[in-house]
């Protein structure tokens, strides 16, 4: 038996502009504080989805 509900939810997507700020920041190297883009966050998506390993044996 499943400790999760297996019906599909419908959650809403909300698309930004690609240069728009996401809500948060960070802080350059000289200190400057840099509003966070919705490119940004998919840069660091892809960068992740490169680096990831899979586990061995649970196929």
């Amino acid at each position: 038996m499943s400790s999760h509900d297996d019906t599909q939810k419908s959650i809403e997507v909300v698309r930004v502009h690609p240069h728009e700020p996401v809500g948060g920041s960070i802080i350059d190297e000289q200190g400057r504080e840099v509003p966070i883009t919705e490119d940004m966050v998919q840069d660091a998506c892809r960068e992740l989805e490169e680096h990831v390993v899979k586990p061995v044996g649970n196929d």
